[in-house]
């Protein structure tokens, strides 16, 4: 059974909310809330997403409604308690628009190398921050070329962001004919799924 499609405008959801909370804390502001991701703050196609799932009785109203994209919405927390969601908003602000899905490529790449990308270039003799932009305007193009997305998916996963940083990080080293250190696979590493506390 197809679901009708929700008569309540962006408009009005946009109304609604930012006139009961602050966007402070929110990757979006009040001006921009109508064409930008409340999540990750991109500017891109919305999709109305219920805050109380429509499956669990969410009604199609401006207060049970917020303003996501289609990846943000896949992502967005499917729960009947409708605090969630905004801790889970705020929880994913950034405050510079259409840096989000860098950050989050940011994220993974200290999950997998157990560095930051920017520790690394340290690592290298590489601290100032505008020989680092330099050096990103440099190699970004020529790494974003060698760069895909899945098939059938519109967007480029955090993995393979964190990948690219990697790449990066790699031409940078054999520019200043450094070494990176591989990652040590023969100690063991604290499981994943246990958190970050020592």
């Amino acid at each position: 059974m197809q679901r009708s499609s929700i008569r309540t405008t962006i408009e009005d959801i946009v109304n609604y909310w930012f006139s009961r909370v602050d966007e402070c804390g929110l990757s979006v502001d009040a001006s921009e809330a109508h064409e930008r991701c409340w999540r990750c703050g991109c500017r891109t196609k919305l999709e109305k997403c219920h805050i109380i799932p429509a499956s669990s009785g969410g009604k199609d109203e401006p207060s049970n409604l917020i303003l996501l994209c289609k990846r943000c919405h896949i992502d967005n927390p499917n729960v009947t308690d409708p605090e969630i969601m905004w801790d889970w908003l705020r929880a994913y602000s950034v405050p510079f628009y259409d840096t989000f899905w860098d950050l989050l490529g940011l994220k993974e790449y200290e999950f997998i190398y157990h560095k930051s990308f920017f520790s690394e270039l340290g690592n290298l003799g590489i601290n100032n921050t505008d020989e680092i932009n330099n050096l990103l305007k440099e190699f970004a193009p020529i790494i974003i070329k060698e760069v895909k997305h899945h098939y059938g998916h519109p967007y480029i996963n955090t993995a393979t962001i964190a990948g690219a940083y990697r790449m990066i990080l790699k031409e940078i080293a054999r520019k200043y004919n450094k070494i990176i250190t591989p990652l040590d696979y023969s100690v063991p590493r604290r499981q994943w799924y246990f958190g970050n506390e020592k």
